[in-house]
Formats: C-alpha cells, structure tokens, sequence
C-alpha cells in the first residue's frame, strides 16, 4: 500500500511539473512574440518603441512617397501629398494636419511620421509613437533608409536606394555624353505669383540632376540658390538664370505655358533651341522614393528620348 501511494504520489508530481513546464514555454513564447510587436528607432531625439509592423500611419510631412514605395498602409496625410495626382494609393486616407488632433484621434493611427517644426508634437505622442525629422539634416537618399529603419523596413529601403544611385548614375553619364559635361541646367518654379529658382536639394528633381546625375547648374543660381536651397526673382531676371537647359515647375499642371511666349522667356537660348522640359509641379514637388522613380524617368525621356 505504502509503495502505491509513493509511485502515485511520483506520478502526480511529474505531471505537475510536466504542466509548469509547458506553462512556462508558453509564456515565453508570448513574451517572445509581444517583443516582436515594437522595435527602437533611435530617433533624433532619442529611442522611440514604434510598431514592427505598423499598420495605420499618419504622415504629417513629405514622406508619404517613401512609405508608399515601402508598401506602407497611410490612414493620413497632409495636404501636399494629397494634392499629387501619382499617389493613387492615397486615395481613401484622409486629408490631416497637426492643428486637427481630433480627427488623427478618430483615424486610431498605430504611427505618426512628421517633421520636427510640427505644432502639437507632445500631444501627438499622446496619441500614437511619433518620430520627427528635421528636414536636410539627413540627404534624400539617407532619409529614405531612415523611414526604412523606421518602419522595420532598412534592408529594402537600402537595396532601393543601391539601385537607384545605379541607375541615376548611368542615366547621368549618357544625357552628359549627349549634352555635354559643360552644359548647364536650371530648374525654376512660379508658385503664387512669385518666381524662384532652385539649388540641389529642394525637390522638383534637382536632387537627381545636380546630386545623382553630376549636371552643372549656372554660376548664377550656385552662388545665389545653393545655399538655402532656393531664391526668389522676378521675371525679368529669369534669363541671367538660366542654363543651357531649362526645367519649368508648373504648380497648374502644366495646363498654361503662356509665360514661354513673353519676350523675356523668348530671348532665353534653352527656349529658343526648344530646350526647355515644363514639368507637373504636383507630381514633382517631393524627394521621396516614389518620386525620384518617376523624375527619373521623365529625365530619361526629355534628355535621351527614351
């Protein structure tokens, strides 16, 4: 009897600790995966724990293209990336900024994405992890692998941009060989009345002819738009900036190039040898990885015809 009670007494305890055994690979398993929910991005302002993969984003500045390209869901974004006509994808995301925290509450984001000049940061955080950028603290290329990072997406933001470099380093050579290495390109924009040229790194594809590409700009426009990136003109002195090449940023779209047919478009050469590319203002406003994609091409056709 004695022996009975003992073996049963052994068996009671295996299982028991067989149970405690399982319950424990249980919960590691949970805590394992419940780690696997957030990542740290080292954000400028420190560590942030964001989504590993988030699901509803708000995007409060330029990056919407890079999300896009990374295939990202955008439940919000401001009104510049709405307004482009290429980013189909944000068709059904609603039109948000930084003074409606209301309605960023009411789209129940997992992430929100913006610039460091936002108004209302602290009270975004509230709401959802909230990473900033400050704006050409990181170059084009960097800040797209930087939203990579962030979205638990670096390694395919990097072989995009290893592509790309390749391909706009190419593209550079033959349009260069074709126009050759001296000729100058300029790359101006009418926005509210108001004339301005620009330097390398504001957008409307100056980063990829100047940067990828290796064009050369006028002494005019280095020494007056490299610096901050753009100037503002009047009319009259467009022709002491332009260049051998003329891009025109079109905020209409491109629906009237009247302004080409004024005596002082006339008597600049890039008009008067049919050199000048206007391009949609909408659709080129932007650096991000989508963007440069199209740029890229439309560079193609324009310079080589293809």
């Amino acid at each position: 009897m004695k022996k009975r009670f003992i073996l049963l007494f052994s068996v009671i305890i295996l299982l028991l600790s067989a149970c405690n055994t399982n319950e424990d690979k249980k919960q590691e398993k949970a805590a394992s995966e419940n780690e696997k929910d957030t990542i740290t991005y080292e954000s400028e302002n420190g560590p942030v724990e964001v989504p590993a993969d988030p699901q509803r984003v708000v995007v409060l500045s330029q990056f919407a293209g890079n999300l896009i390209k990374l295939g990202i869901n955008i439940v919000g974004a401001d009104s510049w990336a709405k307004d482009n006509p290429r980013f189909e994808e944000l068709k059904d995301a609603a039109t948000v900024s930084d003074d409606n925290l209301e309605q960023i509450i009411e789209l129940e984001p997992d992430l929100i994405i913006g610039l460091s000049s936002a108004k209302n940061i602290d009270k975004l955080k509230e709401i959802a992890p909230t990473v900033t950028f400050t704006y050409g603290k990181a170059d084009y290329l960097q800040q797209h692998i930087e939203v990579g990072k962030l979205v638990n997406k670096e390694e395919e933001a990097r072989k995009w941009v290893e592509n790309f470099e390749q391909e706009a380093t190419e593209v550079g050579k033959q349009i260069k060989d074709k126009i050759g290495e001296d000729a100058t390109v300029s790359v101006v924009e009418k926005f509210d009345k108001q004339w301005y040229v620009f330097g390398d790194n504001w957008g409307r594809g100056t980063e990829i002819l100047y940067q990828a590409m290796g064009l050369k700009m006028p002494e005019t426009v280095k020494k007056h738009a490299l610096k901050d990136g753009y100037y503002a003109l009047s009319e009259e002195v467009i022709p002491d900036f332009a260049g051998d090449y003329l891009i025109v940023s079109d905020q209409s779209g491109a629906k009237d190039t009247s302004y080409l047919e004024s005596d002082i478009f006339q008597s600049i050469p890039a008009v008067q040898n049919n050199n000048v590319f206007v391009i949609d203002g909408k659709k080129f406003y932007f650096n991000d990885a989508s963007t440069l994609e199209y740029q890229l091409e439309f560079f193609k056709e324009k310079f080589l015809g293809e």
